[in-house]
């Protein structure tokens, strides 16, 4: 299992992309936690086997039809108790 902590800019805010990304984390199977946060960033936890992380991590690149992703930082953080994925508010 491997979790990664990811944060996307560009436009990410106002365009479905925290909902976007829990779907995303349904089909896959990933469990975590997707935010806004105030500086207008999303940011993700996110958990997995690496080669789904991966496949989750290019469904973050492309987004929702009016998202513009113009960064993708990630880095590599413990592992937490999820159960599933959540948007948190």
């Amino acid at each position: 299992m491997a979790a990664r902590r990811y944060r996307l800019t560009g436009r990410v805010q106002g365009v479905g992309f925290r909902y976007f990304t829990y779907r995303s984390a349904q089909r896959l199977g990933v469990t975590g936690w997707v935010r806004n946060r105030d500086d207008g960033d999303v940011e993700v936890h996110a958990e997995a086997e690496s080669p789904i992380l991966k496949e989750f991590e290019g469904h973050l690149r492309s987004g929702p039809f009016f998202a513009r992703v113009l960064g993708l930082e990630w880095t590599n953080v413990s592992t937490g108790p999820f159960l599933n994925f959540s948007i948190e508010r």
